[in-house]
């Protein structure tokens, strides 16, 4: 008590002028202290900030009155026409034939039916589609009950996923990002409901006969399409297959008619009896390039683009959290991507030096004024760039690789490589891949080699993924027919390759092929070698390898052609251009094809959403004009009323190129055909005058 009397008297005693002085400092250091800024008080304000901007939005977003964006539209662009749905009942359209709808790949929901411990309570819930809560709160366990065993192609222990029944197994594949619900309410508006709508949901991951072998998913399709044809008065079942869809309906065609066990057993005449068209939506019937890139590294175009930007975070070896590396462990366990890996090698995809689509143009802008004409200095460099683009070439190790004569490309066999592993580190196995058991000498081998065409890059991925394209080889085939008559040919591994097998004795029955075009497509890549690690992906796609205003179709490692972002045309289309075409080797009862191309045109304004005119291999399902045509041959118009082909490509100039044995004749040889004619002949000849002689 005396010390603070002697302080507090001390400081009594100050004059004035230091008193003030004293007040002035301290006032100062108060003010001081309350002006500073820390980082947590900026966070914490920024926080705020974005939640309240958030929920102002969410209010604003609720509180509007649901014709307001179709309003804003309007008052932009002008009326918005009719749905399909209200436009054809309208003109007096309603529901006859039956439909079936048969998503593609990673588009249908899967949910889980017995996982292992890290996946407690979620018995039923989705893995796949939906919110995908389960793979941010825990990526690890869910990149594990996501993959299938890598001997057997089918669930690992302890582990069951199967997919979502019903129409909403893939009307959304997330909330808000529609599939095949926009189609399903058109539908709905002509009278379609869920008794004679049926969504053919499949586990997309295994290959196309183990879904039989496992869920017996193909019986079920064939129960429920000869139920509804039963239950519709004897009305022939329209078919509307999506992506790889279109690829496991070829499958089940030939599998409902092949005798059992093999096949289901349905007879000669099944097609005939229940199909009345099959409407296939951007089909990759022989394949996508981006099959290939997918999985040789993991990658395609987007996500290389996220790779270069961003190596550490795809990459990182800390905390185990290699995120490609994971996925290629996933991916390469799912067999279905094998169906997609391109077909008919260099005859229809091209050699070194070749392609169907040479004198291609990539124009990167279109021209601002009206006009149409150009000078023909402009149209000479035009034509001098494309013709440089060597889409034959698959994989390119570097970009002059990519443009040399094949004759000044020096190349080294991979074939007879030694492989070893790079290293002892056995902690890879937590995120392996099969380049783990390559090494260096393995890896080098194969940039040694420098390009790849759709021929030879089977033999790539052999050397890469030996384990993958075993399983791959005893479900797929990628060759081509030259005798379809050869018993080889009954065995299920060609039913989905369709230059392999023959379609359906269902004459009546009409195949439509519907994709969009106009948007840039992957159809060939630039690689180059990536930096080494314990756990890496030792190959990716070169982003800086641009081509410039001389080779605009060249860009960020990747060769574009026309198509609808996914499927290059020549895939879509060539198969009803002309594999299909008339009586043909694959066609032999002349099933009616018709081309139906969607020229792409993006949304007008971004409350649009994702367009009614796009042509992308997604969005595809909400064009209006595509949407219209699928109505109208459910109600029973043929492809002759739609008004046959509809094209904006050079689809038929590209498939004139290949040449692709079509008819019967040319299937087994002009010669030979005369030969056996002769033979024949005489054969006869002798017959008829021994008997002639001997009465």
């Amino acid at each position: 008590m005396s010390i603070l009397r002697r302080r507090k008297g001390t400081e009594n005693k100050k004059t004035e002028p230091e008193y003030e002085e004293f007040k002035e400092k301290k006032s100062l250091r108060e003010l001081k202290g309350r002006g500073r800024w820390s980082c947590v008080d900026g966070c914490c304000w920024f926080v705020g900030c974005i939640c309240c901007i958030w929920w102002l939005l969410l209010f604003l977003y609720n509180a509007m009155p649901a014709s307001f964006p179709q309003y804003v539209t309007e008052a932009i662009t002008g009326p918005l026409p009719d749905p399909p749905g209200v436009k054809l009942a309208k003109e007096g359209l309603r529901a006859k034939h039956p439909v079936v709808f048969v998503p593609g790949i990673v588009t249908g929901g899967l949910e889980l039916w017995e996982g292992h411990q890290c996946a407690e309570g979620l018995f039923r819930k989705r893995l796949w589609g939906g919110t995908f809560g389960e793979l941010y709160k825990r990526p690890l366990c869910w990149v594990e009950h996501m993959s299938l065993d890598n001997e057997t192609g089918l669930d690992p222990s302890g582990i069951r996923i199967r997919p979502v029944s019903g129409l909403v197994a893939a009307d959304y594949f997330a909330p808000g990002y529609f599939v095949w619900a926009v189609l399903i309410a058109n539908l709905a508006r002509i009278g379609y409901e869920e008794k004679n709508m049926y969504m053919a949901a499949y586990d997309w991951r295994i290959s196309f006969q183990n879904t039989e072998v496992r869920d017996q998913t193909l019986s079920r399709i064939k129960s429920n399409i000869e139920l509804m044809v039963a239950s519709s008065g004897g009305k022939k079942v329209v078919i509307i297959p999506h992506s790889m869809g279109v690829l496991y309906f070829l499958h089940f065609m030939k599998w409902v008619e092949a005798p059992a066990p093999m096949g289901g057993g349905g007879g000669s005449d099944w097609c005939a009896k229940h199909l009345k068209a099959v409407m296939n939506i951007g089909g990759p019937f022989l394949g996508v390039p981006k099959a290939v890139s997918g999985l040789f590294s993991a990658e395609a175009k987007d996500i290389a683009a996220a790779r270069s930007m961003a190596p550490s975070f795809l990459e990182n070896e800390m905390f185990n959290f290699q995120t490609l590396q994971h996925v290629m462990r996933m991916t390469r366990t799912w067999d279905s991507t094998m169906s997609m890996i391109p077909k008919g090698g260099d005859t229809i995809w091209g050699g070194l030096d070749w392609s169907p689509e040479e004198g291609h143009e990539c124009n990167e802008k279109k021209p601002k004024n009206n006009s149409t004409q150009t000078s023909e200095s402009d149209r000479t460099r035009k034509s001098a760039n494309a013709t440089r683009v060597k889409y034959g070439r698959l994989i390119s190790f570097g970009k002059h690789v990519a443009n040399l004569h094949s004759s000044e490309i020096e190349r080294i066999d991979f074939r007879d490589a030694l492989k070893g592993k790079s290293h002892a580190n056995s902690t890879c196995r937590d995120v392996w891949t099969e380049y783990h058991d390559m090494g260096i000498g393995g890896v080098k081998a194969v940039a040694d080699y420098k390009v790849y065409t759709a021929g030879s890059v089977l033999d790539l991925l052999h050397f890469v993924a030996p384990k993958l394209m075993k399983r791959g080889s005893a479900h797929f085939s990628y060759g081509i027919a030259d005798d379809l008559d050869d018993k080889k040919y009954e065995h299920y591994k060609y039913w989905s390759n369709p230059l392999e097998t023959k379609l359906p004795n269902a004459p009546g029955m009409e195949i439509f092929s519907m994709y969009g075009v106009g948007i840039p497509t992957e159809r060939a890549y630039v690689y180059k070698l990536s930096p080494g690690g314990d756990c890496y992906i030792p190959f990716q796609i070169d982003t800086s390898a641009e081509g410039g205003s001389e080779s605009p179709c060249l860009k960020g490692g990747v060769f574009h052609i026309d198509g609808d972002e996914t499927v290059p045309i020549l895939s879509a289309g060539y198969m009803c251009v002309k594999g299909w075409r008339g009586k043909t080797r694959f066609n032999p009862s002349g099933i009616r094809t018709f081309i139906r191309e969607y020229n792409h045109a993006p949304p007008a304004n971004l409350l649009e959403g994702r367009g009614t005119q796009s042509g992308a291999h997604v969005d595809i399902m909400g064009n209006f004009a595509l949407i219209e045509d699928i109505i109208r041959v459910a109600a029973g118009a043929t492809g002759e009323d739609l008004g046959g082909d509809q094209l904006y490509s050079g689809i038929f100039k590209w498939s004139e190129r290949i040449k692709l044995k079509i008819s019967w004749v040319q299937s087994i040889g002009l010669r030979n055909w005369w030969c056996s004619t002769i033979r024949l002949a005489s054969r006869l000849l002798a017959e008829t005058s021994a008997v002639y002689l001997k009465q």
